[in-house]
Order: C-alpha cells, then sequence, then structure tokens
C-alpha cells in the first residue's frame, strides 16, 4: 500500500531535519538570484563633491560584470547591478540599502563608499544576512575583528597611513601637520595617524578639521604657515582636497603634502582645475596604475575598456573593476546552486592568491583582502609617478 501524499511530505521533512539547516539552506537559491539572475545591490555617492568616487567605482564594477556576462555569466546566470544614489548621507545609505535588502531582494551588496555610509549600512546588512563586498572603505575600525557579512578588497586606511608615515621618518621629516575631514571617516583616520606617528616618533605639531562642502581653506592654510611643518598629511576626500590645496599652494606654504588613495580621484580634472599646482602632491595608491600594462590584471582592464567602449579611467576604476573580478570568484566557488553561505565560504576558501598578479587573502579568520600600497608623485599635468 503506498502511503499518503500528507504521509509522504512527513517523512520529507524529518529526512530534511535530519541533514541539519546548513544543508536546507542550500537545497534552493536566496533572495536575489534566479535561473538567468544573480541580483547585486549598491548604494553610492553619484552626485555632490564626492561623486567622482562612486562614479568611476561604479563604472569598474560594471565594467567587469559586462565582461562576465558576455562569456555568458557566472554559472548560466547573468549579474545585474542595482545600483543608488546616496549623495555621500549616511542616512540616505540606510533607505537605499533598505530598499535593495526588502524590495529589490538582491543577494549581496558591493560598492559603497565611505566610512559613514557603511556604518549606516552594515546594521541592515548584518540583520538580513546579505554579505557586503568591497566597500571603498579602508578605514580600521571595520578590520580589526572578522564580520561574517563583510569583506574587503582594498588595503586599510593604516596601511596607507603607516607607508606615509614610515617613508617620512625615513627620509629624515620629523614633525607633520593633519587636515582630516569633519566626518566619521576623518576623524577616526586621525587617531590611527596620530598612533603610527608615536610609533614612528614623528611629532604630531597640529591638526585641522575642514568641512566637506568646504569652500576656503585660508584659515587652515595660515594656521599650517605658523605652524611649520616638516610635511603636511591629508585624510580628506573629493573636492575638498582641491580647495585645501588651492589655497594652500597661494600662501607659499613650503611643506610636501601627502594624501591617501582617495584624496584624487579626477586626477586630470584636478590639475586642470589647480592649474598645476597638484605638482608635488605624493599619494598612497592601493591598486597599480592604470596605464601599468605590464601588471595583467590592468592589461584586462584596458582590452575591456577599450572593447565595452568604457570612457572612464581612474585608479579608482580599475579598483572597482578588480573588486568585480574578486567577487565573480567568490560567486563561482558557491557552484550553482548560490546562496549566500556558500558565497562567503567560497571567498573564505580563495586562500592567498592573486588576480592578474594583483594580491589578495581570504580566510575564515581574514576577510581584509588586499595589503598592496605604493607611493606615487602627482606631475602637473595629474599623471602619476614613482
Amino acid at each position: 500500500m503506498k502511503p499518503s501524499i500528507s504521509r509522504r511530505a512527513m517523512v520529507a521533512s524529518a529526512a530534511a531535519l535530519a541533514l541539519g539547516p546548513g544543508l536546507l539552506r542550500t537545497a534552493r537559491a536566496d533572495n536575489g538570484v534566479t535561473d538567468t539572475i544573480i541580483r547585486i545591490g549598491q548604494s553610492a555617492v553619484f552626485s555632490g563633491p564626492a561623486k567622482d568616487f562612486g562614479i568611476d567605482y561604479r563604472a569598474g564594477i560594471k565594467l567587469y560584470f559586462d565582461r562576465v556576462n558576455k562569456s555568458g555569466g557566472v554559472n548560466g546566470r547573468k549579474i545585474e547591478l542595482v545600483t543608488y544614489d546616496d549623495a555621500y548621507d549616511p542616512a540616505k545609505t540606510a533607505v537605499n540599502t533598505a530598499r535593495l535588502i526588502d524590495e529589490d531582494k538582491v543577494f549581496a551588496l558591493t560598492g559603497y563608499v565611505a566610512t559613514g555610509n557603511l556604518a549606516a549600512a552594515m546594521p541592515l546588512a548584518e540583520k538580513a544576512g546579505v554579505p557586503m563586498f568591497a566597500p571603498l572603505v579602508g578605514t580600521t575600525s571595520f578590520r580589526t575583528k572578522v564580520n561574517r557579512y563583510l569583506f574587503h578588497v582594498r588595503a586599510g586606511y593604516d596601511l596607507e597611513l603607516r607607508k606615509i608615515i614610515s617613508h617620512l621618518s625615513t627620509i629624515g621629516i620629523q614633525s607633520i601637520a593633519v587636515v582630516y575631514q569633519d566626518s566619521a571617516f576623518g576623524k577616526s583616520n586621525l587617531a590611527t595617524c596620530e598612533e603610527l606617528a608615536a610609533d614612528y616618533k614623528v611629532k604630531v605639531l597640529k591638526t585641522f578639521p575642514l568641512a566637506i562642502a568646504a569652500e576656503d581653506a585660508k584659515q587652515v592654510a595660515t594656521g599650517l604657515a605658523d605652524a611649520k611643518p616638516g610635511a603636511v598629511v591629508m585624510i580628506m576626500a573629493g573636492r575638498m582636497v582641491e580647495v585645501f590645496m588651492r589655497d594652500y599652494r597661494a600662501n607659499a606654504v613650503g611643506a610636501p603634502l601627502y594624501t591617501l588613495s582617495v584624496g584624487i580621484t579626477d586626477a586630470a580634472g584636478s590639475a586642470k582645475r589647480l592649474e598645476g599646482k597638484l605638482a608635488g602632491l605624493v599619494t598612497a595608491s592601493i591598486v597599480p596604475p592604470p596605464q601599468a600594462l605590464r601588471v595583467p590584471i590592468v592589461a584586462d582592464y584596458q582590452r575591456d575598456r577599450a572593447e565595452f567602449g568604457e570612457k572612464i579611467d581612474s585608479y579608482t576604476a580599475l579598483e572597482g573593476y578588480i573588486v568585480a573580478r574578486v567577487m565573480v570568484e567568490g560567486l563561482r566557488r558557491a557552484g550553482k546552486t548560490l546562496t549566500r553561505d556558500g558565497f562567503i565560504a567560497g571567498l573564505e576558501s580563495i586562500g592567498s592568491t592573486r588576480f592578474g598578479d594583483f594580491p589578495i587573502e581570504y580566510s575564515a579568520k581574514n576577510h581584509n583582502g588586499s595589503t598592496f600600497v605604493d607611493l606615487e608623485m602627482y606631475t602637473r599635468d595629474g599623471q602619476l609617478r614613482r
């Protein structure tokens, strides 16, 4: 006698429970995944004085996704990127993130920009169990403890600042001043800079906050002239860097300038607007130069730019391209039945490897990605030289 339908259902249910919750999750794909699509969400700055970061980052991410989609996708699924503008406002980031998770039902999040914005989004992502991949954020506080749902690609700002401070110490500069963005990003990394300066016995003479939307920095420039530091370290991002440099150069303060990787994104535009005064600015770089075709991943990036007609070409766009390539590897390793648990496990299984000669390391105990940092100097026309 055959068991009834209800009897068969009870047997199947008991068998599934015996397999455990981990295997139950792999029985079907998570939100944002269909037979043909993987939906990824992004909230970033696409308007206002810091818009270059979001625009360029998205361009690089989408460029590699386009390459993958043209080749058939990931295990037969095309990647769809859903983006919203948060205008650099953490409150808008939170609204956008809730929308991406609750309404768009995205599988994962990527390409977020700025410390405060990431801080606004992470509680929502964690509560929903949605992975947050490769925010354009290097703040140390997000990296000291492993968060199951947060993966970085870029090196942390602590590594950038260490590179700058150790370099200054090596060349005999014993005092600095710091100009920092008056935001969570600026304040947290100012503290890191002060700790590193103490480690290298470099004295911090003065620190100066500057508003994100500042239109002049004359008072700061005057304060720097009075302080007479051996060098000035800038912990700022976007057009406010140009505002500061314009007034600093006009005040004829002689100390050399150093900035984090997020200081300048539109180098050619900055050089033009500053009328040559960009020359001499030293920046930390967390990816190879976008023109360094000797590096395989850069050659791939430039090949795809040409094929897909992408006009944006910058360090941030290259970073986005690298980010997407690493993310796709995690998606591939997750297998045909794509789940968030599988994606996290796939990323953690990468270990220590190179993507087109760009180093990445992940494990269950390390979600920090790259440690690559170099120093380069801008020419008057916005080119970088080592």
